[in-house]
């Protein structure tokens, strides 16, 4: 199994069981982290930052996003808000890492897209690639809250 990370990150709970379907769209996707992160703000009585919370929603997007366009569309999400960050799982079903492509082609113009990995990249405090058992990868990133 690669696994490729910037520092470690907590390990990811059990598969859900029966329920309503996963998110798989950004907007899904974002609907999802607002609401646990709104409901994480209730249970512990604490303001919740919109700076944030916009940082998160970006990353969620960016990671359902790629994964629709680069890696064969979304076969599981995962959000979990604990500690100061959330953590955000988005598996797909392609094996190849994410790459920064490079922002002109080889006459010097300026090519669309390319912004995605980059972004989550700046906004997330840790990073991990992981190759899951029947094919695919799972990213997941912790975005700070604060």
């Amino acid at each position: 199994m690669r696994e490729y990370m910037t520092e470690q990150v907590f390990e990811l709970p059990g598969r859900r069981g029966a329920g309503p379907p996963l998110p798989s769209r950004p907007a899904e996707v974002r609907e999802a982290v607002t609401r646990a992160v709104s409901e994480r703000c209730r249970a512990t009585h604490t303001a919740c930052d919109t700076d944030a919370l916009a940082d998160v929603l970006l990353v969620a997007s960016e990671l359902t996003t790629n994964a629709i366009l680069h890696g064969g569309g979304v076969t599981d999400f995962r959000v979990d808000v604990s500690g100061p960050g959330v953590r955000l799982s988005v598996s797909d079903r392609s094996d190849e890492l994410p790459v920064v492509v490079e922002r002109t082609d080889q006459r010097g113009r300026s090519r669309p897209g390319g912004h995605g990995w980059p972004i989550v990249c700046r906004l997330s405090r840790d990073i991990r690639v992981s190759d899951l058992p029947a094919g695919g990868k799972c990213i997941t990133a912790v975005v700070p809250l604060a």
